[in-house]
């Protein structure tokens, strides 16, 4: 029988936190009514509780140019665009009316009292500042769409809208200005925001944003980046050239990694760990952008809820993640496989116009960290050899309370506990039931694991 050890664990890194983005469906949210419900669901207490906002700063379009069809993959800029004649260069002007909905969105879930990191981050430039004039890439794969000649007026623009943001209230804390750029955006084919950026265009754009924020003495804002889209790849690359930069180390808050295509890989996340988390103790790490890829778990799937948790767990726990951010909390309702169910890769699945939403199965999965693991909560790394079926992950509170999520993939089972306090509180989530407390009392140094289940225990 498995022993899960909590006394001879090793403490490992603090957590700042859990987030989601509101990246293109939160300019959707018209009705009041709706919004309160899923600012709830979200930031609020009875909720999920996360504590960190992702904000979209969009990249608009040009009704004339613009090849991205679904308004749920592209957004409303701020930025009005009054270049007539290119040789006149950029002229344009501010409306921060524009994006109503996203923006009263995000003031709703900051008067829930719970967010304290707001995070702008950008997949694209204004389209205006780009060579395809659109904000879904260049006109050919893996060319960056963003000219050198414009590095400095995308800064501006950026930095612009984030003093706005911080005379308006907002406590932003980080800006993203690229995301993801290893991917090919653009070419004959495109579905939403995006840009390339080779390894030194992520270098100079980010040196030339940590030039800006000194301009501005924007003292308590930190870059945040480089969204890499995936672990390992180009990450490495990235950081080298950042390291290499003294103004971008000055003035980098957090390191950011996107955790996908290794849903099932805990081994990659262990490598980078070792061998980029531990050689670099001094830097925060962040995942900050995941969600099932391809989406093959449908939304009532106890599958969903699953990777989910144990995406989160390995995030955490063998990457050394101080933050776990989602992909977007809510996406549009898609039966992708014609089989009459919702694979909705999102937290929520909505209609388009929001008259019909849903709780996702996975938004459990999440919630099985969040309830439980509060902003200065620590991991606690167990070498405890356990099936391919069953990963557990331990934490400390910052109350001395000890938490224990596990993820069963396989058939039901009991485990040991070795730790020195006797009561604990149960939650579980099976395919029959939604995060549905099980026990609370004394656990007598065994716990039951349901077939196909999450599992969290709080000792106290």
């Amino acid at each position: 029988m498995i022993t899960v050890d909590f006394k001879n664990a090793e403490k490992r890194q603090t957590l700042k936190g859990f987030g989601t983005s509101a990246c293109w469906w939160s300019q959707n949210v018209s009705r009041d009514d709706t919004a309160q419900e899923l600012s709830e669901l979200l930031y609020g207490k009875s909720g999920l509780g996360l504590n960190i906002y992702r904000y979209n700063v969009g990249g608009g379009w040009d009704k004339d140019n613009c090849r991205v069809d679904n308004p749920w993959r592209r957004c409303e800029s701020f930025y009005i665009d009054l270049n007539t004649n290119e040789n006149e260069g950029h002229k344009g002007k501010y409306d921060f009316s524009r994006d109503k909905n996203a923006y009263s969105f995000m003031k709703r879930c900051l008067d829930k009292g719970l967010i304290d990191t707001v995070i702008l981050y950008a997949n694209s430039p204004h389209y205006s500042f780009t060579s395809s004039g659109q904000a879904s890439g260049s006109l050919m794969h893996h060319t960056c769409n963003l000219p050198m000649s414009n590095y400095e007026i995308f800064a501006d623009y950026f930095l612009d809208i984030t003093e706005h943001f911080i005379s308006d209230g907002i406590p932003v804390t980080y800006i993203s200005p690229i995301n993801e750029p290893q991917w090919k955006w653009g070419g004959k084919n495109v579905w939403q925001e995006g840009c390339h950026y080779e390894p030194e265009e992520v270098a100079a754009v980010m040196h030339i944003f940590a030039e800006k924020l000194e301009e501005r003495k924007l003292d308590n804002i930190y870059l945040y980046g480089p969204e890499s889209g995936e672990i390992e790849g180009l990450t490495e690359k990235y950081l080298e050239l950042f390291l290499k930069d003294e103004l971008i180390m000055k003035h980098l808050g957090v390191f950011s990694v996107h955790s996908y295509h290794s849903d099932r890989d805990a081994e990659v996340r262990r490598r980078f760990y070792n061998n980029t988390v531990l050689k670099h103790s001094d830097m925060r790490f962040d995942m900050s952008e995941w969600c099932e890829l391809p989406c093959v778990s449908d939304t009532e799937s106890i599958n969903g809820a699953l990777n989910t948790a144990r995406v989160i767990g390995w995030d955490l726990c063998e990457m050394g993640a101080e933050s776990w951010t989602s992909w977007v909390a809510v996406n549009q309702i898609g039966d992708f496989n014609g089989d009459g169910k919702d694979y909705s890769d999102g937290l929520l699945s909505a209609t388009d116009g929001f008259s019909v939403y849903k709780i996702c199965k996975r938004y459990y999965g999440m919630k099985h960290f969040t309830k439980f693991l509060p902003k200065g909560s620590s991991v606690l790394y167990s070498k405890t050899d356990v099936c391919d079926k069953l990963n557990i992950f331990m934490f400390d509170r910052p109350d001395g309370k000890k938490v224990m999520v596990a993820v069963n993939e396989g058939k039901a089972q009991d485990i040991n506990i070795n730790c020195d306090e006797k009561r604990a509180v149960i939650y579980s989530t099976t395919q029959k039931r939604n995060f549905r407390k099980d026990f609370d009392g004394e656990h007598g140094g065994r716990i039951h694991l349901k077939a196909k289940s999450l599992t969290t225990v709080c000792f106290e």
